[in-house]
């Protein structure tokens, strides 16, 4: 069932929609690698997009927040839209209108659920932790109370959900090729880099920070 479609009319690209794709394959791999998104709402009229982060637990995208800020409060059933992407590279066309960039992206739309359970609660937040941090959470003191209680986690199914990816050089008309403009990709990554500890750290680089950063 992996390669179930997840399009309906509202996730369904209005332009461009070559480059659409809307198997759970691919939205889930988009969502899995890049866990920075955008949150976008209506908020006493107004819209408000925050920059947060998501992760994903089977047919659900979550993200969490302080239980008093605005990222959560009064925003149970909802209407939201998620999006989470990466530019890969910058396409450098022979004529300005022609330059794009190489990016992948999903956007879920549908009514965000309030988590209120404290224990399912606690579960997604260590699951969203050992996603981005794997075998650390078990290092760390365990979490108070009072700490999860400041801690709100909504999630959104993943009903209407599409993906966009462009990848490749430019797409020019055929009668610029032949202008002598320097034209290809310049690739662009985001990667870990040597960790930097903190002036109280008395410890090693632990081992599974070493394999995080050295993952493929």
């Amino acid at each position: 069932m992996m390669n179930e479609t997840l399009l309906t009319e509202e996730s369904r690209l209005r332009r461009e929609h070559h480059k659409g794709q809307y198997d759970r394959e691919t939205v889930y791999r988009i969502l899995d690698e890049n866990p920075f998104c955008h949150l976008a709402f209506v908020k006493q009229g107004r819209p408000v997009v925050i920059p947060t982060m998501q992760w994903r637990v089977s047919d659900m995208v979550y993200w969490h927040g302080s239980s008093k800020s605005r990222i959560a409060h009064g925003n149970d059933n909802a209407t939201v839209c998620l999006t989470a992407s990466r530019i890969d590279g910058l396409v450098l066309a022979r004529s300005a209108f022609e330059h794009t960039v190489n990016f992948e992206s999903v956007v879920v739309i549908g009514e965000a659920q309030v988590i209120e359970d404290e224990k399912h609660k606690a579960s997604l937040l260590e699951a969203f932790f050992s996603h981005l941090f794997p075998g650390r959470w078990d290092a760390l003191r365990t979490m108070t109370a009072q700490e999860l209680k400041a801690t709100a986690v909504m999630g959104l199914p993943l009903h209407s959900a599409s993906a966009k990816i462009r990848r490749g050089p430019p797409n020019e008309p055929e009668e610029d090729r032949a202008t002598r403009v320097w034209a290809g990709v310049l690739p662009m990554a985001m990667q870990l880099g040597v960790p930097i500890p903190d002036e109280f750290n008395t410890m090693p680089e632990p081992d599974y920070l070493a394999r995080l950063r050295t993952k493929p």
